[in-house]
């Protein structure tokens, strides 16, 4: 894939899962998520659920090449990614390439740097432009979406749900 830095700019939200920012800027491509992430090559696969699908809690390390190549993808430096995405900086023997191959290693949100919780898709829109599914570490009691009145659920449960209303409920 022939990449033009800038060209389709992705910013990442802040506190946002690598894996999720891999999906919003295969979006903006106008690809599937799976054909992005060919571009690596991959150590071990998603983690899954019982019954198939991979988790949405699934998360990724990558490689120092691995790290430029999505920096390129999503048009945006590397330092700004170091500091919104949690996972940027973990490190792995197993992310060891040959000749500086972008490679990646698969990993549940959780054992990585905490509690893992699907974003407020309405908040998304309002600062990527589409309201598409982001999750992004969150410590439960930040969970609620004050601004949209909304209490966003952990994204490691295998469930169709990724918030509660929660305007009805008195203060």
């Amino acid at each position: 894939m022939t990449h033009h830095p800038g060209l389709l700019r992705t910013a990442p939200l802040q506190g946002e899962t690598t894996s999720s920012l891999i999906c919003r800027i295969a979006g903006r491509y106008g690809m599937e998520a799976k054909a992005m992430r060919a571009s690596w090559k991959w150590r071990n696969y998603p983690p899954g659920h019982e019954g198939g699908g991979m988790r949405a809690d699934a998360e990724v390390l990558l490689n120092m090449a691995g790290r430029r190549l999505l920096a390129g993808m999503c048009g945006v430096e590397e330092d700004v990614l170091a500091r919104a995405l949690p996972s940027w900086g973990e490190e792995d023997a197993k992310l060891r390439a040959e000749a500086g191959d972008p490679v990646g290693l698969w990993r549940t949100g959780g054992a990585v740097a905490g509690p893992v919780a699907f974003g407020c898709r309405l908040c998304t829109a309002r600062r990527a432009g589409a309201a598409v599914r982001v999750v992004r570490y969150t410590p439960r009691w930040e969970r609620a979406c004050v601004r949209h009145g909304r209490w966003l659920l952990d994204a490691d449960a295998n469930q169709p749900l990724e918030h509660l209303d929660l305007r009805g409920l008195p203060e």
